[in-house]
């Protein structure tokens, strides 16, 4: 055993987990990609209706993990979880390519069709997500616990090759306009379908690998049955079981249904937002309630409360990628690259493509840091994310200012956008899991990585709320000008439009005011870009401040 020790400083089962997880995020990248532009073009939706609802099942597929992590904690085990969840998501991208091959002779079945999709996809996505994450973690021994920043970042460059791969295929499959520049609207159900055929892929690898490669460094298979753990699998010393009081079920269960009737009522969410946000701080005072936990173990928990908190801010930023920011590359961006007209949808691939290229130069930076004793703890790294982006929506907010409602964005201005968001992302995504994996204990690990992925829920959430209040784009004002509508005009209150007017704006899919934020009223894409500057720069400062305090709260882990 010792001698594959000394050939590879990480263990084979990593290349397992890593592929699996490349070809599922082929799966969801890809289809993601395509998604709003389908909702919008093939069934008929305003922009911001599919913002909302992209919003929404992102945030719901990273909510469903906390079940995935329960029922693999306490019943089936990860390995199980992580083949049932690859099923569930290749059935769903299947049903989204029979939404898009129904919807012209039966729009209604097609959109009930596209609901079910996404509905099989995001419990097929918290069977998988949580469990494959864990067994990343399950992997190294306690002494080698300090090379999972390494071992994530790794894994983390798996997600992205696989993003990269289903946001080049699935577009060039899907997202299809003629040399008129008239859309394919019948196109979207080849992407769904590759999609699908990739998640296929991934289970039938992970099947017949994992009792080889995903073992303990002692050969035991990872990942079984938890009546089949022993006690080599806890830290000395650590409780082997959860321990909730049923008063503490109760009190999370009242919580659950305060929380939920605040946000809805009083905040005025939808239900499925509603239910993420709630959910989220019920889970999160259920856990801390057990009454096995130590005072260190409390503390540590509770840095992941704090940090998983600030994350919301970054992704609710970050995933503007698959609404307003595909929106605005579809129809106010000049996409000629080096003599290629990218889809639309593709332009999101950068992200995908620059952590392929940067992941292993910012795990030697980590690792080189370490050397020195200069690495950065974990909460840093995580706030130097959130300026990076605040910098990046800067920069973007300055160009829209200067193309006004008729110019064209240059897309070197996306891509750079998207390089940056790159950086960020590295500081912030692989760290965070990373921290997780350090800070639980292992009765709690896949529910504490559900608590975590929940904020990434809470940020797709709130993401989908922002893209919701995208203000008009160039299109908009051209289409409003061929139908004799000054719309500019119309949203600024010169001119009241008549009904007939509103009837024709409706009918094209454009809205006649413009939204709010805050109290603050959205007048233009600046303002928009602007919202996302301020949040995320807030986040990032007060994260700074709370540091000294976090690394306290650790005990020691970095």
């Amino acid at each position: 055993m010792k001698e594959t020790q000394v050939k590879t400083s990480h263990p084979k089962g990593l290349w397992v987990l890593f592929g699996t997880e490349m070809w599922e995020r082929f799966n969801f990248y890809g289809m993601r990609a395509l998604l709003t532009l389908f909702l919008v073009n093939s069934l008929l939706m305003k922009e911001e209706e599919a913002s909302l609802i992209y919003g929404g099942f992102l945030g719901l597929c990273y909510l469903t993990p906390m079940l995935g992590g329960f029922v693999a904690d306490r019943f089936l085990g990860n390995r199980n979880c992580i083949l049932l969840g690859g099923l569930l998501m290749a059935v769903g991208q299947m049903l989204l390519f029979t939404s898009g091959s129904v919807f012209e002779s039966n729009l209604g079945l097609a959109k009930t069709i596209m609901y079910s999709a996404l509905g099989v996809i995001v419990f097929g996505n918290g069977f998988f997500k949580p469990n494959i994450s864990s067994m990343v973690g399950s992997l190294y021994p306690k002494q080698e616990k300090t090379k999972l920043d390494t071992a994530f970042t790794i894994f983390y460059m798996g997600i992205n090759m696989g993003a990269f791969l289903g946001q080049s295929i699935c577009p060039l499959l899907g997202d299809v306009k003629d040399a008129g520049g008239i859309r394919d609207i019948h196109a979207f159900r080849w992407g769904f379908l590759a999609a699908s055929a990739a998640m296929l892929m991934g289970t039938v690898l992970f099947y017949f690998l994992k009792n080889k490669y995903v073992v303990s460094p002692e050969g035991r298979p990872l990942g079984g049955l938890p009546s089949k753990n022993v006690a080599a699998d806890f830290e000395e010393g650590e409780a082997q079981k959860a321990n909730f009081s049923s008063r503490a079920l109760t009190i999370a269960g009242i919580a659950f249904i305060a929380l939920g009737f605040f946000f809805h009522y009083v905040v005025g969410q939808n239900l499925i937002y509603t239910l993420i946000y709630s959910s989220g701080l019920a889970l999160a005072g259920l856990i801390i309630s057990d009454t096995s936990l130590t005072k260190i173990e409390r503390d540590r928990i509770i840095v992941i409360y704090i940090v998983s908190f600030f994350i919301i801010f970054f992704w609710a930023a970050f995933e503007q990628a698959g609404s307003s920011l595909t929106f605005i590359a579809d129809n106010q961006t000049d996409r000629h690259f080096f003599g290629f007209l990218m889809p639309p949808s593709m332009v999101q691939i950068f992200n995908g493509l620059f952590v392929v290229i940067m992941a292993v130069p910012f795990s030697i930076l980590w690792d080189t840091l370490r050397a020195k004793d200069k690495e950065p703890i974990s909460p840093v790294k995580l706030a130097v994310g959130l300026v990076i982006i605040s910098v990046s929506f800067f920069m973007i907010a300055t160009q829209v200012s200067y193309i006004g409602t008729s110019g064209l964005l240059l897309v070197k201005w996306l891509i750079l956008l998207y390089f940056l968001n790159t950086c960020a992302e590295l500081c912030l995504s692989p760290i965070g899991l990373s921290l997780v994996g350090k800070l639980s204990p292992k009765r709690f690990a896949s529910l504490l990585y559900g608590v975590f992925f929940l904020s990434n829920a809470s940020g797709y959430a709130l993401g989908g709320t922002l893209g919701s209040i995208l203000p008009a784009t160039g299109d908009k004002f051209a289409k409003a000008k061929d139908l004799g509508i000054d719309l500019q005009a119309v949203l600024d209150n010169k001119v009241v439009p008549t009904a007939e007017q509103l009837s024709l704006l409706e009918k094209h899919q454009i809205s006649a005011h413009n939204h709010f934020f805050a109290g603050f009223e959205i007048h233009n894409l600046y303002e928009f870009f602007m919202v996302f500057v301020v949040l995320t720069g807030i986040a990032a400062i007060i994260l700074f401040a709370l540091t000294p305090f976090l690394k306290k709260m650790m005990h020691g882990v970095r």
